[in-house]
């Protein structure tokens, strides 16, 4: 089972203060653990909202609001995407985790939809597209990656 597991953002994220240089060290001990137990798919900080957008869409029309956006509770700072055999594994890899923030913080976790969990909606013509997709995504990443 793969799960986003979305560090919230603070007062302190959306400002864009950066971590201490103990503090990413601290970080990159515990990715160094997800990784070396094939937990860890991927993982990224993000920007503050400030430097964001958000597009509301009602029928066929389009509204976009820039950042920044006033609930930092409901905002993300980062995420990673592990690959767990149980959300019961995930919670007990997010409960190792250094503290993300200084002070308060909170990390969510959601388990990330597969093939299988949509039933006959998603047919198999509609499965070997997204494959396609996947693979393209994948060729794209390691062109970029030379």
């Amino acid at each position: 089972m793969r799960f986003i597991v979305m560090i919230k953002a603070t007062a302190d994220s959306e400002a864009g203060v950066m971590p201490t240089e103990e503090e990413f060290a601290e970080m990159g001990r515990f990715n160094e653990e997800l990784v070396k137990a094939g937990v860890m798919v991927s993982g990224e900080g993000l920007h503050p909202s400030s430097k964001g957008a958000r597009v509301h869409f009602s029928g066929d029309k389009r509204r976009v609001t820039d950042g920044p956006f006033a609930e930092t509770k409901e905002l993300v700072a980062g995420f990673w995407i592990w690959q767990c055999a149980s959300l019961q594994e995930a919670i007990d890899w997010a409960k190792r985790c250094p503290n993300p923030m200084r002070g308060d913080s909170e990390i969510e976790i959601r388990r990330i939809y597969e093939a299988e969990d949509f039933g006959e909606a998603f047919t198999p013509e509609l499965r070997e597209m997204e494959d396609r997709l996947r693979e393209q995504v994948a060729a794209q990443q390691e062109k970029t990656r030379r």
